[in-house]
């Protein structure tokens, strides 16, 4: 009995129309230089974590509701007395995803969260660090619907880093927009 090996959908369009888009856009030689997309980082800080540990818990257990993946907690680096913060605490939590699973998380945000956020217009193009990988900050956790309102006691945001094999942030932007990104349609006038 053979098994069918499961892509997601943005794998398949990321081989059969980002790559050969790409390609004729910059004019690569090989497949292999076409920047991808390496891995989603997810991050989220955690407001009066040093009060509340049960507010980490719930961080974690949203994080991972969201991606499908087990989040972990982001430690304290050090001391800062005025902060009640001492080295090793928990503060926040992240996730990285690879994989299928980046390519489905990238799915449900693209055509599931976004549209969900009020007044949504596309997102920035200016949030760049100018070696190819981008930065997404969202503001409310709801907009996930894997989140029940009902249970949430606390609305928080998180930050969401595109990281990419790209090596200029024009590159990375083409990938993210191809791979179906909402972008403002910004006109660029330089008067």
């Amino acid at each position: 009995m053979s098994t069918v090996k499961y892509t997601p959908r943005l794998a398949d369009k990321y081989t059969n129309e980002v790559i050969p888009a790409l390609s004729k856009k910059f004019g690569y030689k090989s497949v292999m230089q076409t920047p991808k997309l390496e891995k989603i980082c997810i991050n989220r800080g955690v407001n009066g974590a040093v009060n509340d540990k049960k507010l980490v818990d719930i961080a974690i257990e949203e994080l991972t509701t969201i991606t499908g993946q087990k989040a972990v907690p982001t430690l304290s680096k050090k001391d800062i007395s005025n902060f009640k913060l001492r080295k090793g605490m928990p503060i926040g939590a992240r996730v990285t995803l690879r994989g299928a699973k980046m390519y489905e998380f990238l799915d449900r945000l693209v055509s599931v969260a976004l549209p969900r956020v009020r007044d949504f217009k596309g997102i920035s193009d200016k949030a760049f660090d100018g070696r190819g990988n981008y930065t997404l900050g969202v503001t409310e956790q709801i907009i996930f619907p894997e989140i029940d309102i009902d249970k949430v006691n606390k609305i928080t945001g998180l930050d969401i880093t595109f990281v990419t094999s790209a090596n200029s942030n024009e590159e990375a932007y083409e990938l993210l927009k191809e791979l179906g990104m909402p972008f403002k349609n910004i006109k660029k006038d330089n008067n």
